[in-house]
């Protein structure tokens, strides 16, 4: 007869566990005591932080600099050094006194007219208005205007005074100009400390780029009821063909009962497909196509010039560029968008690429023009074509300022090629025959 024995299985020590739960807890722990501890110290250090940007980078300097007049005072015993300490410190004290006073201010900042074409003038006006009850003392007003800062001395106004100062607003180049935001500003006149008060948003002005009247020409730019035809033969469409014999499959309803009598045997319609006009309008900003900065805002023009003509004959559009897609249910709101195109690095190697990642989602186009610069190579120019079927036009609209005006293929594109934007209406005319 055979024993068996069964061991008991070894119970396993649940001290690691243990330890590992007590880490656990005490990490958790120490996590919400710092955030309880952040959440009671986010105020003080934002009042710290906000008195801290009141003091200039000069206002610094002095302060270190009186901080280490005084410890050499105090280690070398030199007399000197205190006294210039004590000149530092009382300067910084006497410039803190600037920055206390209340203003009650209803600042109002307008730009008249908030659209204009690169060129034009363009004015803006801002209002200060005492709305307290007591006199405000003078201040001075800074605005931010594009790149600049234009600054405006507000006097002394008594209650309800009202003080206006109207300014110029360069427009030489197409741009979005910001103006605005209007702060106010208290400090020395050593520029030691600066409070700036905060009392209007931002303010936008486009400057839209210059544009000029294009005819419409007869292969998509102009809106058509019945759509352009192809060289797609088809059986059911509105633009007549031919008669052919009839084929076992062919729709009874295509049967031409007249010619079918005449000749003995059954014909039935063909007709060529045709489509709605469809533009697609894309523009490279690659910057290494263009030579100059000129030249890049020709291309610009020339882009919103067909897109404003385009969208007045309510035809299909896309605009695309590397960035966006340019809205096009109103001629204001293209040239809005036009307003901020910049030139951008390298994207894609070629043009072809371009156009393929930009047109991916767009509808398949009856028409393309492609806007690019004078760097843009005729290979290039070549492989953008055959990116396109044999009966959708491509046209290429080429920006050169220091070259010759013309038409020329590449491919199965033809290239414009423009030099002033006067140029644009008579040679896409001639590329649209």
């Amino acid at each position: 007869m055979t024993l068996v024995t069964t061991a008991e299985p070894r119970q396993r020590s649940q001290t690691p566990f243990a330890l590992r739960e007590l880490l656990r807890a005490l990490r958790d722990a120490s996590a919400a005591l710092w955030r309880a501890v952040a959440r009671r110290l986010d105020a003080p250090l934002a009042a710290v932080a906000r008195w801290a940007r009141i003091v200039t980078v000069l206002g610094w300097i002095v302060v270190a600099s009186a901080a280490v007049s005084f410890v050499l005072a105090f280690v070398l015993g030199w007399a000197e050094f205190a006294f210039i300490g004590f000149v530092l410190a009382a300067g910084m004290l006497a410039a803190c006194a600037y920055l206390f006073g209340r203003a009650t201010y209803r600042v109002d900042v307008e730009l008249n007219p908030r659209r204009v074409t690169a060129g034009d003038r363009a004015m803006g006006r801002m209002s200060v208005a005492n709305t307290g009850q007591r006199p405000v003392l003078p201040t001075r007003m800074e605005l931010p205007v594009g790149e600049g800062v234009a600054e405006f001395v507000v006097p002394r106004l008594v209650a309800g005074a009202v003080d206006e100062s109207l300014f110029a607003i360069p427009t030489q180049r197409r741009a979005v100009i910001v103006a605005g935001p209007a702060v106010s500003v208290r400090g020395d006149q050593l520029g030691l400390v600066r409070r700036a008060t905060r009392w209007t948003d931002r303010v936008e002005l486009f400057v839209h780029p210059r544009t000029t009247r294009i005819a419409a020409t007869a292969r998509g730019l102009v809106r058509d009821l019945e759509g352009q035809t192809t060289k797609a033969i088809t059986d059911s469409d509105l633009a007549f063909h031919a008669l052919r014999s009839y084929e076992p499959g062919d729709d009874i309803r295509n049967v031409h009962w007249r010619s079918s009598a005449r000749t003995g045997q059954l014909m039935v319609r063909q007709y060529q497909e045709t489509r709605r006009s469809q533009l697609l309008l894309m523009m490279s900003a690659d910057r290494r196509l263009y030579l100059s900065g000129d030249e890049f805002e020709l291309a610009v023009s020339a882009l919103a010039s067909i897109a404003v003509e385009v969208i007045s004959e309510e035809s299909e559009l896309d605009v695309v560029w590397e960035d966006a897609r340019l809205r096009d249910r109103t001629p204001m709101a293209l040239l809005d968008d036009t307003c901020r195109i910049e030139q951008v690095d390298s994207r894609y190697e070629t043009l072809r690429d371009f156009a393929r990642a930009t047109g991916a989602r767009l509808a398949a186009p009856s028409l393309v023009i492609a806007v690019v610069g004078s760097a843009a190579s005729h290979r290039e120019l070549h492989g953008l074509s055959a990116l396109y079927p044999a009966d959708t036009p491509v046209i290429v609209v080429r920006a050169a300022v220091e070259g010759e005006p013309g038409i020329r293929r590449a491919g199965n594109a033809v290239v414009a090629t423009i030099t002033r934007l006067p140029e644009l209406a008579p040679l896409l005319q001639r590329a649209g025959r």
